[in-house]
């Protein structure tokens, strides 16, 4: 029997691949074999564009000028991007890895980390240019001291090749970030924030045309839409409305069938750390509408909390849909964090582009990013209720505040059909009126407006 073979190294499609090895560690070759040659940065290959010889260390400076600036441009253009240099010190790495976070993407380290004396004796063969043994021994015994540090300093994932043998028995295959599903086409439905109103998505999904499944208890458990559309909800499914759990238990079970897609909402994101205990950020205060949340999801059957758990923690805080063409993220999205993963992008995609700065009551102050959206994809998102909101640039805000007594509407794509199901009765006191005289609404050309939702 043939021994298995081993794991890839997987790399997100979207990246900085930091190579780390000596001179003779076998990186080019290793980039060659895995990377199209557009997607390698190599120092060497830089210090002979600038200087006609690869060899000549006194334009290494101007070469990882160069090779920056490359990167720069490639992250920008959302590229993948692979660094073949030696990487072994620090300070080499530490602009990379800023690069990475400048431009929102992953950095992944992979290390070639080869016996001393087979890479001495590699780089004394060298042809064209041969590396002194005391260059190389001083390389390792920097590789040796930095490979330990390596997830500390920043890298999403580091991966470590340890002999000859595993460089080439290794394959490197990339992985999709949760948020590219450039693949999923419509039609959809997108629905803004249901908040625990149970009875006014089931209303509205029957308008949209949808068929409820019930469990043997009358419960809605999942819904197909007849012709195959399918709803991706804006987030905050859970707190302030009657019934989160209900809520949650027919958006799983349409997830779990293929008839609905969501994106994380700031209340979801608050229920995972909470759950979790802590995190980054700290530990979550817990007030009387994620309390009340959690004690009725506590007393759903036993294994619901821990289904609810799961499935929150799995959102992603934007997903980029239909070719590109659509953005669903809770509070809106700008074009330069669409298809990124970091923290600054799901803080945008959570809560907005905040100041820091309170309103006088007391909710946080949030710039227009709408106003100045140029973007290719129509943007769809919720987070900020109001009574009826307006095509602004390609981009459209659902939450119409249902729990507040407000609607809970949606908009058909690609048709831009709104369609609304007003709420029962108000479940939540807003703390903003959800017609605030003072509270400025964006202006637009009337080639922008579009019809009130039916």
């Amino acid at each position: 029997m043939s021994d298995p073979l081993p794991e890839p190294l997987y790399v997100p499609a979207l990246c900085l691949v930091v190579l780390v090895g000596i001179a003779g560690s076998g990186k080019s070759a290793f980039a060659a074999r895995h990377f199209r040659p557009a997607q390698v940065v190599s120092s060497d290959a830089c210090r002979a564009m600038v200087a006609d010889d690869e060899r000549d260390q006194s334009a290494t400076q101007a070469a990882f000028e160069v090779a920056h600036l490359v990167i720069r441009h490639r992250l920008a253009r959302g590229l993948l991007t692979v660094v073949d240099a030696t990487n072994v010190e620090p300070a080499a790495r530490r602009p990379l890895l800023e690069l990475a976070a400048e431009y929102d993407v992953p950095a992944v380290a992979v290390v070639l980390d080869l016996p001393e004396q087979l890479c001495v004796r590699r780089a004394g063969e060298r042809a064209s240019r041969p590396v002194a043994a005391g260059v190389v021994r001083r390389q390792y015994a920097q590789l040796r001291a930095g490979v330990p540090t390596l997830a500390g300093d920043g890298f999403a994932a580091v991966h470590v090749l340890r002999s000859a043998a595993e460089v080439d028995a290794a394959t490197v295959a990339t992985r999709r970030s949760a948020v590219d599903r450039r693949d999923e086409h419509g039609p959809f439905d997108v629905i803004g924030d249901v908040h625990g109103c149970r009875e006014e998505l089931e209303e509205l999904l029957d308008r949209l045309g949808y068929v409820l499944h019930r469990d043997e208890a009358g419960r809605p458990v999942g819904a197909r839409h007849p012709a195959g559309r399918r709803v991706v909800f804006v987030g905050d499914l859970i707190d302030r409305g009657p019934d989160p759990a209900g809520v949650l238990r027919l958006a799983m079970g349409m997830a779990a069938t293929g008839d609905a897609l969501a994106v994380a909402g700031n209340h979801e994101h608050k229920l995972v750390r909470a759950l979790r205990g802590a995190g980054p950020g700290g530990r979550v205060k817990v007030g009387r509408n994620l309390a009340r949340t959690l004690e009725l999801l506590v007393a759903e059957p036993e294994g619901f909390l821990a289904e609810a758990f799961a499935f929150c923690a799995r959102l992603a805080g934007h997903l980029v849909l239909d070719g590109g063409a659509l953005v669903v993220a809770h509070a809106g999205l700008k074009e330069a964090y669409h298809g990124r993963d970091s923290g600054r992008v799901l803080a945008f995609a959570l809560f907005g582009d905040t100041t820091g700065e309170r309103d006088e009551y007391g909710l946080p102050v949030r710039l227009p990013w709408a106003e100045d959206y140029r973007g290719r994809a129509m943007v769809l998102y919720g987070h900020t209720p109001a009574d009826e909101h307006e095509w602004v640039n390609n981009t459209l805000c659902l939450d119409t505040g249902c729990c507040f007594g407000g609607a809970l509407t949606a908009v058909r794509y690609p048709e831009r059909e709104l369609v609304s199901v007003p709420a029962r009765r108000e479940y939540f006191p807003p703390v903003r009126p959800l017609r605030d005289p003072a509270w400025p609404r964006p202006q637009q050309e009337p080639s922008q407006r579009e019809p009130r939702a039916s």
